[in-house]
């Protein structure tokens, strides 16, 4: 019997401890594909020098299309894999299923991977991201064919607020204090792999989703293929419930991750979100936060909004109003309304500690003009389509004056959740084209560009001494993530350039989360064959697959490697623990240059 690609993709998980001993050579690729106009590379890790080796491509048929000498060694990786070496193919230009063949001291076969269009590739992966927010989703208005999701947290209907926690060194101090309520905070995603609701992270998320169906409707638009607006709206809805305009509070967050022996933490159990509905635990108890989630108002600075917070708001609202101005104007109208309310209200001076989480450890982001750029200039753009000539010009004002007071502060980072410069810039940028601005801005589109210009050449730099082409820091945190944001910001730059000056470096961003890495894993769910089986999030676990079978949470991206000792902690109480033969994690030998990646719930 043949077997189905989800057991060969186990199977080639599963076997990776024992190749690594046998075999002499391992070929990378990004697993997800090759675009057929863009360049093709992929990596020859080998224990032996290729020098001199040949590669072949070889199609489904078994007829080699294209044959080369192995490129220029890439530099080394660890003692076993001293040798790594790029592998160009970038000649073929046909659509097909293909594989890579080495000849040479030490012989190897690649993974098979496709060759084609932009639809082809990415189309799938684009209906995975949308699968995951809508496995995210909370309250009553789930997906049951996802994941088979269930209502949960219903209490959040009718939830309580709590006085901003205490936290010392050894966490929450202390008690709950209420002091208002009953809200309702409904709705809404799970943050990540617990079930928090942060206006920080949802934010982002509902904005960068929301400006992608925008601009590209028939990829990311209501009728395109995957329909972000429609789960945007979700993420905005939510966020309305979370700004109560008539007294101007903003709630910060839904639930309390690290409790203690007064207060039941989200963090202090491992089960899935609609177990939390049949807690009966009486007011006064521990347990009773479990059901009864906290909220928690967001401390003001100087009597008005974090600016983050405040930015990234007006942002997500704004964009709300653009892509649902024809369809919903009643409801557009109530997205700028909010946008421009919260926005007003934004903190600019004596800004020391930015308001993100209780604590603000979850999410420690320290830069905040960005945000306000990026408010700014959608509600510039909202503006504008309104025909409110007056209002356009101050936004774009403002706009233009955060993006320079961003760049004074010399705190730049790549597109991130801590950091929304690139985008803004890029929208910014995008706006001057369109108004036909004058030089009376505090910044100038040459100047936007020069911006971006230099972290991406700064990135290009790192790129080229790493053998993997990363162009982070395995060390900054989150490196996956920040892979993806160079790969977006010089895009963005290419674009308003009319260049491809960055075309190569953006693609082995991609092909390095995708696979193109010294573990020969996709760091997405579902991208590729080798990707994360065992996270720690506890819907994936406890629904889903152990082995890369589904059901899998389709469209989750981990953080990816780091710099350090071991990832892996306990495996939480409750939690399918990770079921590798033997107990032996299989991208062991991968690790080098004090570099680990581990595929572990415990981690």
């Amino acid at each position: 019997m043949k077997p189905s690609v989800s057991a060969l993709a186990a199977a080639a998980i599963l076997s990776f401890a024992s190749q690594a001993k046998a075999a002499d050579a391992q070929i990378r690729v990004n697993q997800a594909g090759f675009l057929l106009r863009s360049g093709k590379t992929a990596l020859l890790m080998s224990t032996a020098s290729e020098t001199g080796a040949a590669f072949r491509v070889v199609g489904a048929d078994g007829k080699v299309v294209f044959s080369s000498p192995v490129g220029a060694g890439a530099g080394s990786w660890n003692a076993a894999y001293a040798n790594v070496y790029l592998l160009d193919f970038s000649a073929v230009k046909t659509a097909g299923l293909y594989s890579l063949q080495v000849d040479g001291p030490a012989p190897a076969a690649s993974p098979s991977f496709q060759i084609g269009d932009g639809k082809a590739i990415y189309a799938p992966l684009l209906r995975h991201s949308l699968f995951f927010f809508q496995a995210q989703r909370d309250g009553t208005d789930v997906l049951t064919n996802v994941l088979n999701r269930k209502p949960s947290h219903l209490a959040d209907e009718q939830a309580f607020v709590y006085r901003t926690p205490s936290f010392g060194k050894n966490g929450l101090r202390g008690g709950l204090e209420k002091i208002g309520g009953p809200v309702d905070v409904s709705g809404g995603w799970a943050d990540a792999g617990d079930y928090l609701k942060f206006v920080e992270t949802a934010s982002y998320v509902t904005a960068m989703m929301l400006e992608a169906a925008r601009d590209f409707p028939a990829e990311a638009g209501r009728n395109g293929v995957t329909d972000f607006a429609a789960e945007g709206r979700f993420g905005l809805d939510w966020l309305l419930k979370m700004w109560n305009g008539e007294t101007r509070t903003l709630y910060l967050q839904v639930g309390i991750g690290d409790g203690n022996a007064q207060v039941t933490g989200d963090h202090d159990l491992w089960r899935l979100p609609e177990a939390d509905d049949r807690e009966n635990s009486p007011a006064g108890s521990p347990r009773y936060f479990i059901k009864h989630r906290p909220v928690f108002v967001a401390d003001a600075i100087n009597g008005k909004i974090s600016p983050n917070l405040a930015g990234r708001l007006a942002a997500a609202f704004a964009l709300g109003h653009q892509v649902f101005r024809e369809s919903d104007p009643a409801r557009a109208q109530k997205y700028l309304a909010a946008a421009r309310e919260i926005f007003d209200l934004a903190a600019t001076t004596n800004i020391s500690t930015l308001t993100t989480a209780y604590t603000h450890e979850f999410y420690p982001e320290d830069e905040w003009r960005d945000d306000l750029e990026w408010g700014a200039v959608e509600l510039h753009r909202s503006y504008a389509a309104e025909n409110d000539a007056a209002n356009a010009a101050r936004c774009l004002q403002l706009a233009a004056h955060w993006a320079n007071e961003y760049i004074i502060a010399g705190q730049q980072d790549s597109l991130n959740l801590y950091d929304v410069s690139g985008i803004a810039h890029y929208e910014l940028a995008r706006a001057l084209d369109q108004a036909r601005a004058s030089g009376n801005l505090e910044i100038s589109r040459a100047g936007l560009l020069a911006n971006l210009k230099g972290r991406l050449d700064a990135a290009v730099k790192r790129a080229g001494k790493d053998p993997f082409a990363l162009g982070y820091r395995y060390n900054g945190g989150d490196p996956v993530p920040h892979a993806l944001g160079l790969a977006l910001e010089a895009d963005f730059y290419d674009e308003l350039t009319g260049t491809k000056d960055y075309d190569d470096f953006s693609r082995r961003q991609l092909d390095f989360v995708l696979g193109a890495n010294a573990w020969g894993t996709s760091f997405i769910v579902g991208a590729g064959k080798v990707f994360p089986f065992h996270m720690q999030h506890q819907i994936a676990n406890l629904q889903g697959s152990l082995d890369g079978t589904f059901p899998l949470l389709l469209g989750a991206t981990v953080d990816g490697p780091s710099r350090g000792k071991s990832l892996a902690g306990d495996t939480p109480d409750g939690a399918r623990a990770t079921p590798w033969p033997g107990g032996k994690d299989p991208f062991a030998p991968f690790n080098g240059n004090g570099v680990q990646y581990t595929d572990d719930v415990a981690s």
